[in-house]
């Protein structure tokens, strides 16, 4: 080995001289410069290490034993495919790989549109699910279709029991049977024609019985947020029948308005009768009653009148008579008179000239 040693240096040596009296005298030619050399022992410990180290880091990196759990949702932590008692909450576990595994859960509030017409996908969102409209049976046993949205969430205190007594799928056998059933008991107690008008009380009584029917499973595994009633899908002739029903009630209060109208006509123009009949009583009575008091004060005069006649005044009241007659005789000379005895009664006189003529002057 050493002579083979020596050997390639001394070629090395011949061939530099060689070259170097070639060009004339002892030139020095440049050599390319050589990679350095790298000892992958670097002595047994250190190198053992180095291994180790970097082995852990690839199997961190792959194995990845450690999870992060976003808000809106819960994860389950299976130990050796058990899952533990309770769901773990937001935020960075690690966990043993191989041996544990985390199953995210989402507790977002979800809904379930139930439509007569399935929508295209792209109508459903994230947490949006689209069913049929749940056909049910009225009380005589005609098909009617209920639309309804159902807003919920899985119950995050119990996420885990829920997981492991339902499973993932636990909508599929929460949810969607509760909604159909509890709709199914309430709308069969009604006939199809009384739905849209107990729309209300219908819309209250199925949210109720879901309510009640999700609370009485262990642990209430869902909470319920919401159930919207959108539409009541009745058969083509029950329609009809209720437009005829519709039509006919609104001529019937058509006509009970007119009649309204002609009862509110006819009392008008009785108190407009009344009243003029009143008017001609109170104005009858008040002329009735001005006649009376006139007579009454007629009567009242006369008798004070009489009262005050004596004899002498009515001798007197005679005398000035007379008088006016002798001045009448005077002028008409031809005339006759009728005198009464007493003095109690008119004195009259006759124009002979005129026999039409006459003329009475009282006492």
């Amino acid at each position: 080995m050493a002579s083979d040693m020596n050997d390639y240096f001394k070629k090395k040596s011949g061939g530099s001289g060689g070259s170097g009296g070639g060009s004339g005298g002892g030139g020095f030619t440049p050599r390319a410069p050589r990679p350095p050399k790298f000892d992958l022992n670097m002595g047994g410990g250190k190198a053992a290490i180095f291994y180790f180290i970097g082995a852990v880091i690839v199997f961190l990196l792959l194995a990845k034993p450690f999870v992060i759990i976003t808000e809106g949702e819960r994860g389950i932590l299976a130990t050796n495919g058990k899952y533990e008692q309770q769901a773990l909450l937001p935020g960075l576990h690690f966990i043993i790989p191989v041996i544990q595994k985390v199953y995210l859960v989402d507790t977002k509030v979800r809904i379930i549109n139930y439509a007569s017409k399935i929508e295209r996908a792209a109508a459903a969102g994230e947490g949006i699910d689209i069913k049929p409209a749940v056909t049910v049976l009225d009380k005589r046993g005609l098909p009617v279709a209920i639309e309804l949205t159902v807003q919920y969430r899985l119950n995050a205190q119990f996420a885990a029991q829920t997981i492991s007594n339902w499973g993932f799928s636990w909508e599929e056998k929460i949810i969607n049977p509760v909604v159909r059933d509890v709709v199914r008991n309430v709308v069969g107690q009604y006939e199809a024609e009384s739905l849209p008008i107990n729309r209300n009380t219908i819309a209250k009584q199925i949210e109720e019985g879901m309510r009640e029917s999700i609370k009485s499973l262990k642990n209430t595994p869902a909470e319920l947020q919401s159930v919207q009633l959108r539409e009541i899908v009745l058969p083509q002739k029950v329609k009809e029948q209720i437009e005829r029903v519709q039509l006919a009630k609104q001529e019937v209060q058509r006509a009970e308005q007119e009649v309204q109208r002609a009862k509110q006509e006819a009392l008008k123009r009785a108190a407009e009768a009344q009243g003029l009949a009143e008017a001609v009583k109170i104005e009858a009575e008040g002329k009735a009653t001005a006649i009376k008091i006139e007579a009454e004060a007629q009567a009242t005069a006369n008798k004070v009148i009489a009262q005050s006649l004596t004899d002498k005044l009515l001798q007197m009241e005679q005398i000035q008579i007379q008088g006016k007659f002798n001045d009448a005789l005077k002028e008409n000379k031809d005339a006759k008179i009728f005198l009464t005895p007493g003095g109690s009664t008119p004195n009259i006189w006759v124009d002979m000239k005129n026999p039409q003529k006459q003329t009475a002057i009282s006492n």
